[in-house]
């Protein structure tokens, strides 16, 4: 049961962040007509997708990630298979002894247990790995964004997002699509 000084902490906590928020909004709001309406504000986009998918350092950080993948796929395949022979041989031994037959159950038993948690900790660790790598190469690109922007004066430069999960950029004028020169750039950068 919550204490009377959490609940006002939690309400007060709540408050100060949609004030927080609240202030922001207007604080876009009002600054947005005059940051637009400024003659030097220019907004481009790039797909930083696309950039890991292309570039050179992001195409080799994919291989080694599937290689990991395959690697860890062919255990998981060599367990299944362990199992599977083992059931065949609990659900064929109708002569066995009690002992025996429940020894039997508490191997497949344990095998499945161990299969479970291996396949666990894979894809645990797939995402630890995709992740470390998301976040290495956000920055990369961002780097690699900032020396496009700042060479061809954008203001703002905001991410594309993908048709099949999240658009964000409905529709553009032809030209600010910076992707492929962040691409070149990120290769130059890191090779």
């Amino acid at each position: 049961m919550q204490g009377v000084s959490d609940v006002i902490a939690t309400k007060t906590s709540t408050r100060t962040g949609a004030l927080c928020l609240t202030l922001l909004l207007i604080s876009l709001w009002c600054g947005l007509p005059q940051a637009v309406a400024a003659k030097d504000f220019r907004v481009g986009f790039v797909d930083t997708q696309a950039v890991m998918e292309k570039s050179k350092a992001g195409k080799r950080s994919f291989a080694t990630l599937q290689e990991h993948m395959d690697i860890r796929q062919k255990l998981i395949a060599s367990d299944e298979e362990e199992i599977r022979i083992l059931q065949g041989e609990f659900q064929n031994s109708k002569g066995l002894s009690e002992k025996d037959m429940q020894a039997k159950q508490g191997l497949f038993q344990r095998k499945v247990q161990e299969f479970q948690r291996r396949t666990q900790e894979f894809t645990q660790e797939l995402a630890q790995k995709e992740q470390a790598m998301f976040i290495e190469y956000m920055g990369k690109i961002a780097k690699a964004t900032q020396a496009v922007a700042d060479r061809h004066g954008f203001t703002l430069v905001i991410e594309k997002g993908r048709k099949d999960r999240l658009p964000i950029v409905l529709y553009s004028r032809k030209g600010l699509d910076i992707t492929n020169e962040v691409i070149k750039e990120f290769n130059k950068k890191f090779p």
